[in-house]
């Protein structure tokens, strides 16, 4: 049986009289490629902002990896595993490519006052971490562009520069808000082979939202449906897409 490495439980959450979350509850299993889809205002981007502590839930409990992760502080979160990223990509523009990885590599000691004296240690791990961040970078096709300045790349190869940022971090659940959005189609299917490559080879695990289902779904393990605040429908890509539910509230009937 496949192991749940994320678990929402009849999570709630209301903006004044808005309730944007009626009690929505989901599974998200290990090394698996998820998709949560719905129309414009459903709560898929609200649901993500408690998952990675954003928002604070007015009630039920989110759980990750066998931690209550319920309204723990985003970055609390971030260093037990989660990792996010936007439908505009969000790097340190003027840093090159090799050094917007470099910045998220965790645990350097020369960070620290004391720590930094002892020069020997923190190289070690700064040559670890250049090596690590070479690897991911050829992983994800971006090693010929090491030296580049992030404002530089192409809308792609951002989206690309921040999964390798999320896999310096040592994520175990990537979380990716639109991934191939604004992104020609030759190079969304590209994306797409990569994050399935990514959760095979590198065992990672991806929850991504994304409208483009003409090209999300043939690569996904698993769909979410919501709607007006809740849950409607799940299952694999071939049964969600003939649900009657989907079918009359997203897909327009």
């Amino acid at each position: 049986m496949s192991e749940r490495i994320l678990k929402v439980r009849d999570v709630r959450k209301c903006f004044g009289g808005l309730v944007a979350l009626s009690g929505v509850s989901m599974d998200v299993e290990k090394n698996t490629l998820t998709i949560l889809i719905g129309p414009n205002g459903s709560g898929k981007t609200t649901l993500i902002n408690l998952v990675t502590g954003v928002y604070k839930p007015d009630g039920g409990g989110i759980f990750f990896d066998g931690t209550d992760i319920t309204g723990l502080p985003s970055h609390e979160i971030f260093k037990l595993g989660i990792s996010r990223t936007f439908q505009i990509p969000q790097p340190f523009r003027k840093l090159t490519v090799l050094e917007n990885l470099l910045t998220v590599y965790p645990g350097n000691p020369g960070e620290g006052f004391a720590s930094a004296l002892k020069r020997s240690e923190w190289r070690k791990f700064e040559e670890k971490a250049v090596e690590k961040a070479f690897e991911l970078l050829k992983f994800l096709r971006l090693d010929h562009l090491w030296d580049q300045e992030a404002e530089k790349l192409s809308g792609g190869q951002l989206k690309l520069l921040e999964v390798g940022r999320a896999l310096m971090a040592d994520t175990k659940l990537l979380i990716m808000d639109e991934p191939i959005a604004g992104v020609n189609p030759v190079l969304a299917h590209e994306i797409f082979k990569t994050l399935r490559k990514l959760k095979d080879e590198k065992n990672l695990t991806i929850l991504i939202v994304e409208h483009r289902l003409d090209i999300a779904l043939r690569y996904v393990d698993y769909v979410y449906v919501m709607a007006a605040g809740s849950m409607i429908a799940s299952g694999k890509p071939e049964e969600v897409v003939s649900d009657r539910r989907v079918i009359d509230a997203y897909l327009g009937g």
